[in-house]
């Protein structure tokens, strides 16, 4: 069975910085991209951070780019994000996912998704 674990969460001010962290069980962790999505209250969720395998290649959606930092460990099975320069609007539920992008992150990356959900983590940055 494949699990994500994320953690990290917590209350941050605007402007602050904060590092997530995800572990996946039940598959070969460097077999696979790997991305962190965010779904804030009444939203839908969206993707914010695509890594490759090797950690070569990735994505980021504007709303992000030069904020957020994806990093992956394959010995420790484990996906990082690290969130700098934090606003209010990113104030969501985090949660990471295998993907089947696996040398690139291709364009659609958000939609190659494998596997059920984690339970997430909440960040939540006050004005």
């Amino acid at each position: 069975q494949v699990k994500m674990v994320e953690s990290g969460g917590a209350l941050v001010q605007a402007g602050g910085s904060l590092t997530l962290s995800c572990t996946v069980s039940g598959l070969t962790f460097p077999d696979y991209g790997m991305g962190w999505f965010r779904q804030a209250a009444g939203a839908e969720r969206e993707g914010v951070a695509c890594i490759s395998w090797s950690g070569d290649s990735q994505r980021y959606p504007d709303s992000v780019k030069g904020r957020f930092t994806i990093s992956r460990d394959n010995v420790k099975d484990t996906v990082n994000l690290r969130m700098d320069s934090l606003k209010p609007e990113d104030t969501a539920i985090y949660y990471c996912a295998p993907l089947s992008d696996y040398d690139e992150c291709s364009p659609s990356w958000p939609l190659n998704t494998l596997y059920a959900w984690g339970q997430g983590t909440l960040v939540t940055v006050a004005s």
